[in-house]
């Protein structure tokens, strides 16, 4: 059996409570085997020869309000080859554990920290998951940027010591995924590169651009030359014969409906109240003329 030699972070947000997982390895679709999480139970990163069983069964156990070291005793104790596992949890309240079994392949180990754990099996050496541990902690702004932090850390550092090819990041908060109706806030996979990790920060990058929130000072009123510069856009693609005058009228709103579906936009685009994100504005202006 191939073992996904890999190094990961598991870790919990408060603020917005939400749980996520973030890993690499040197192994196709690292991201089919390793992250495992659960909006209200936690998160979990199985690996070295993975018990893919502890992904399930670890985040029942802490649903029902096990802890994360309670949760990895009664996975270990039921598994006759603990010895070769590796695994990392955070429960519901953001406590840490991690193990690595005596038969993993050097180096391998772990560290916990303030609502995280980071572990790493066949890596350069322990500054790996040292560097990762010190990137989270340092790091701000939301869980999926602070784990995306600490994976290029441990990238830098070295990571697998076997070289590179896949990465993914998993991180889910109740009603975070599409439109609501699950947890799924965060999930992208990079299943095989030369150079994965860099791949998933774009991936991160995109979900944000198309699914993020601009604050109010960067919203724009679709109006001269921010109208203007959309019927352009607009008229390139064919979707409007109009005159580019700057004036938000029905015939612009009818374009700009069918435009913004084309492009994924409508969560960041007010028809009716006639506003757009600015960072929006830029991709698209920078997109069409990058096109033309």
């Amino acid at each position: 059996m191939i073992a996904p030699s890999t190094f990961s972070i598991v870790a919990y947000d408060p603020e917005v409570q939400a749980w996520g997982v973030a890993v690499a390895s040197k192994f196709p679709a690292v991201g089919a085997v390793v992250p495992w999480v659960r909006a209200g139970a936690g998160a979990v990163a199985t690996q070295a020869h993975a018990n893919t069983s502890f992904g399930p069964r670890g985040l029942d156990l802490m649903a029902e309000g096990r802890s994360a070291e309670a949760a990895l005793q009664a996975l270990l104790s039921a598994d006759e080859s603990r010895l070769v596992r590796q695994i990392g949890l955070v429960d519901a309240q953001g406590r840490p554990a991690t193990f690595t079994g005596q038969g993993c392949l050097d180096w391998a180990g772990g560290l916990t920290g303030g609502h995280f754990a980071a572990q790493g099996n066949i890596l350069v050496g322990p500054h790996v998951v040292e560097a990762m541990s010190d990137a989270f902690e340092q790091s701000e702004g939301d869980l999926a940027g602070r784990l995306l932090a600490a994976l290029q850390a441990g990238d830098a550092a070295g990571g697998d010591r076997r070289g590179r090819q896949s990465a993914a990041i998993y991180v889910a908060r109740a009603g975070g995924g599409y439109a609501g109706f699950n947890d799924r806030w965060i999930d992208f996979r990079v299943d095989d590169a030369t150079d994965p990790v860099p791949e998933l920060v774009k991936l991160v990058a995109l979900h944000r651009l198309y699914f993020g929130e601009s604050p109010p000072e960067e919203r724009l009123p679709i109006e001269g030359s921010v109208a203007s510069t959309l019927q352009k856009l607009m008229a390139g693609q064919g979707l409007y014969g109009g005159p580019t005058d700057g004036r938000y009228d029905e015939r612009t709103k009818k374009a700009l409906f069918e435009f913004i579906g084309n492009e994924n936009f409508e969560d960041r685009v007010d028809l009716e109240g006639g506003m757009i994100d600015g960072p929006v504005l830029e991709f698209l202006t920078q997109k069409f003329r990058d096109q033309g």
